[in-house]
């Protein structure tokens, strides 16, 4: 594929009737005071190599773009998956589709996990982005070092109630009990009182799982008591305690 000249990018973004676009490369240098008038895309689809110099230049445009109410489908790639990165994406406020494609293991030799989030990270980026149907933050490695907990679901199915797809990283070291955590903590009481989305699959991806007998059953009411449609957790790979856990999900729920 061959990429397009800076003249050629700046003249495609400027069609009026421009409704999808896909970008691969980085955007031309627009002056402050020269911003291209993008026009109101629905459809955008940024390659790894320009997610976020795209994402800092549409965050600088003014807030009567057309594109930030427009944009109904958003697909990128980032190295990281952090503040810098997720941000500028909460300017676009009726986003359905959210796909960050992002593996850690990349094949290049960085293992480390590229998701920098917090629960707060996310619970801002959710509140944003309350129309969300299809959210994908990076594929949920193996590693466990990801800041995030189990409670960053319940923050997700609270705030984005219309959500049918569902991948993001949360860390199971202790997660029976960050479970009781949510059960316990009263900043949580408000949340758990509140509508959640009827999600009925959870993609972990390669998230590990390891709990014993008592502890599957704190995580299946859990889990049930965030997204209350689940019916079970799908994963890459054959982790028997994800599957040992999807079966007791259904026991509880009587299907």
């Amino acid at each position: 594929m061959v990429p397009l000249s800076g003249e050629a990018v700046d003249h495609l973004i400027r069609l009026p009737h421009l409704r999808t676009c896909r970008i691969e490369g980085p955007p031309p240098n627009y002056p402050p005071s020269h911003l291209p008038p993008v026009p109101p895309l629905t459809e955008l689809t940024l390659g790894k190599g320009a997610a976020c110099e795209w994402l800092s230049l549409l965050k600088r445009l003014r807030p009567s773009s057309g594109v930030r109410e427009s944009l109904k489908s958003l697909k990128l790639s980032s190295p990281t998956i952090d503040t810098s990165f997720a941000f500028p994406i909460q300017i676009f406020r009726n986003l359905v589709d959210l796909n960050v494609g992002v593996f850690c293991d990349s094949g290049n030799g960085d293992n480390r996990c590229v998701f920098k989030l917090g629960n707060d990270n996310v619970t801002e980026l959710v509140m944003a982005l309350s129309q969300l149907e299809f959210l994908l933050l990076g594929h949920p490695c193996s590693k466990n070092t990801c800041a995030t907990t189990v409670a960053c679901l319940l923050l997700i199915s609270v705030h984005c109630a219309k959500l049918q797809v569902l991948a993001v990283h949360f860390n199971t070291t202790d997660i029976v009990g960050d479970l009781k955590s949510i059960s316990d903590d009263p900043r949580f009481q408000e949340l758990r009182s509140r509508p959640r989305c009827m999600l009925p699959r959870l993609d972990v991806y390669k998230t590990p799982l390891t709990i014993d007998e008592v502890g599957f059953e704190t995580v299946a009411n859990g889990m049930i008591d965030i997204f209350p449609s689940l019916e079970r957790c799908d994963g890459t790979e054959q982790n028997p305690d994800w599957e040992k856990l999807s079966e007791r999900i259904v026991e509880l729920r009587g299907t």
